[in-house]
């Protein structure tokens, strides 16, 4: 099991636990874990509405690619500690880690 922390937009953090091998991306895992996220582009990296912040574990994240920067820079929240979830394999590089959701809620 591969076991990682979410923390909402209300602060409050739960441990979500995912198989290995389940090549997901975090924002597949955040929906399907009922956590209310947008994610747009459905997984494209075009719209930056899967935004979190890697608040524990961003140094064993492999570096983010030149469309997930380009979208990042277009958000005036986003801080060196952010990364669209889409893009975020979820792994054993995302053991123990802490995220912290920072898109805006669906309305």
């Amino acid at each position: 099991m591969i076991t990682f922390t979410v923390e909402d937009r209300d602060g409050e953090q739960k441990p979500v636990e995912v198989p290995e091998g389940i090549s997901l991306s975090l924002m597949e895992v955040l929906k399907a874990s009922d956590y209310n996220i947008l994610a747009t582009c459905g997984g494209m990296a075009l719209c930056a509405t899967c935004h979190v912040q890697v608040v524990n574990g961003f140094d064993n994240l492999p570096p983010a690619q030149d469309l997930e920067l380009d979208m990042l820079d277009t958000l005036p929240d986003a801080d060196s500690d952010s990364r669209l979830a889409c893009q975020i394999r979820v792994d054993e590089a995302v053991e123990g880690a802490l995220f912290r959701i920072k898109s805006e809620e669906p309305s």
